[in-house]
This record gives C-alpha cells, sequence and structure tokens, in this order.
C-alpha cells in the first residue's frame, strides 16, 4: 500500500472528540492512536475506533514495545498487538527508537541508548522479530534528546537508515523532536531534515513542545500546544525535497476543541497538496 497517495494530513484521535472525528469529511484525513489504549477484547472504546476505523484510514503508534531494550519485545504484548492490527487493519504502524521496559517493569518515559554496533544489531534483531510476529512492516521514529549521552559510536541517521537497510522498515520523521534536539543539544536542525532518508520516511509527525518548568533553557516535546512556526517552516523544508508523506498533528494534552486541531491538520494538508 504506498500510503503517500492514500493518506494525506491526520489528527491524533482522543475520546473527547470520537464524534467530531467519525463525521468529519475533510480530504485525505485519518487518525492515529496509541495502540496501547485498546489492545482489549471488547468495550466502547474499542468500538467507537472500529467504528471510525470503517470511515477514516487508521494507524498505530505504539509507546512501549522497548525496541532498544536489552531483551526481546514481550510475546504477550506483541500477541495483543498482533490481534488489534488485525482486527483494525491499520495503514501504518510504527514505534519509538528507545527503551521503555526492563525486567518486566515499564517506564513511564521514553529512554535514550548510546548508538553502539551492539545496539544496532540487538534493536535491528528486535525490529524483524517485531514484523515477522505481526505480519506487517513498522515505522520507527526518531527520538528527542535532552541531555549528551556518552558512548555514541554512530550518528543518529546512519543509525536509522542501517535499520531501516537491515530489516525493511520505514522511518517516522518526527519535526519536532528535531527541532527540540536540535536547541537542546546545539546542532542544526535544517542539515538534519534536509540529511534525513526521502526513501525511507513513511510518516511525518507534528507536534508543539514547551520550556522546561524547572528552569533550565531546554525544550520540552510536550504535545500540549499548537505546532511553533520554526517547526512549520521545517515541515516545508522537508516536503519541498522529499514530496508529500502522511502527516499528523499530534496533540495529547491541553486539548482544544476538534475544531481548532482540524485548523491545523488542514494546514498541512494544504501544504501536501501543494507538493502533489
Amino acid at each position: 500500500m504506498n500510503t503517500s497517495l492514500t493518506l494525506g494530513a491526520g489528527l491524533g484521535l482522543k475520546a473527547e472528540h470520537y464524534e467530531a472525528a467519525y463525521d468529519c469529511a475533510a480530504k485525505g484525513l485519518w487518525f492515529e492512536v496509541h495502540p496501547e489504549n485498546y489492545m482489549v477484547d471488547g468495550g466502547p472504546r474499542l468500538a467507537w475506533l472500529e467504528t471510525i476505523g470503517s470511515r477514516h484510514p487508521l494507524s498505530l503508534h505504539g509507546v512501549s514495545l522497548s525496541l532498544a531494550a536489552d531483551c526481546a519485545p514481550d510475546v504477550e504484548h506483541l500477541k495483543r498487538l498482533k490481534a488489534l492490527a488485525d482486527r483494525v487493519q491499520p495503514a501504518l504502524l510504527s514505534e519509538h527508537l528507545a527503551w521503555s521496559a526492563w525486567r518486566g517493569q515499564y517506564h513511564p518515559d521514553l529512554l535514550p541508548f548510546p548508538r553502539t554496533g551492539k545496539a544496532l544489531q540487538r534493536i535491528a534483531d528486535n525490529i524483524q522479530r517485531t514484523q515477522e510476529f505481526l505480519q506487517r512492516p513498522i515505522a520507527v521514529e526518531n527520538p528527542s534528546h535532552y541531555l549528551q549521552l556518552p558512548g555514541h559510536d554512530l550518528g543518529e541517521i546512519e543509525f536509522l537508515c542501517e535499520l531501516s537497510k537491515r530489516t525493511g522498515c520505514g522511518l517516522l520523521l518526527d519535526i519536532n523532536n528535531v527541532f527540540l534536539s536540535a536547541h537542546n543539544m546545539g546542532y542544526d536542525a535544517d542539515a538534519y531534515v534536509d540529511a534525513f532518508p526521502a526513501q525511507a520516511i513513511m510518516e511525518v509527525h507534528l507536534a508543539g513542545h514547551s520550556l522546561d518548568p524547572g528552569g533550565a533553557a531546554l525544550l520540552i516535546d510536550s504535545h500540549d500546544a499548537p505546532v511553533a512556526e520554526a517547526v512549520w517552516a521545517l515541515y516545508q523544508r522537508l516536503i519541498r525535497r522529499v514530496g508529500p508523506r502522511p502527516t499528523l498533528i499530534e496533540r495529547d494534552d491541553h486539548l482544544p476543541p476538534f475544531v481548532e486541531l482540524l485548523l491545523e491538520r488542514d494546514r498541512a494538508q494544504s501544504m501536501l497538496e501543494a507538493q502533489s
């Protein structure tokens, strides 16, 4: 399925917006959810997801496969994820380049790791296991960064490219992550976007960020504000080079009315159509 031809700009689906999401007939619209909220056997939430999926394409964006952990993905988690994917038939399925579980305990963060050759092989193995179990490809998202982590042998783009090459996975380019990481780590966001491999991009994310409430000069990937103009500019720079890609507006906190989110989504849709 060539999602770049069938999906335009989408929105994260929230329970507060189920009815408005179902009723909306905007061109190219699709919805993304965290599958962990729907990996159940029944109930009203799953029923709503199936109902919306009968009208709009869906995407599953996982937060707890823990692909970068020093162990294989949890089989029971994979079974529940596969059952959901088989049930709703998502157009896209993605996860984060991070670890969030250790010895059966889950942590509320997507945690970083040193990009070594050993980590590359371990994560490639975990991605391959996941794709074989699910019987579908996944996309892996570039992380957000807040501090300098020692021990890297590979650059981030080099690491992601090699993962894609070894496993056939796609890449999810989160433009907000690029912007705030460049700010926090002191590198060039334009150069990062320009170097990202066009052929591997299955999906793009746009989101808002905020200043660290602790007072440090850090930007936080908070998903609680509109997309910043600087992030829009980076997005425009990307799609002028690579062409239209399925693009999601992420908003997870301080939710505005659905119509306000739809205005942001329509802005992305107009930019995609201008590059078609």
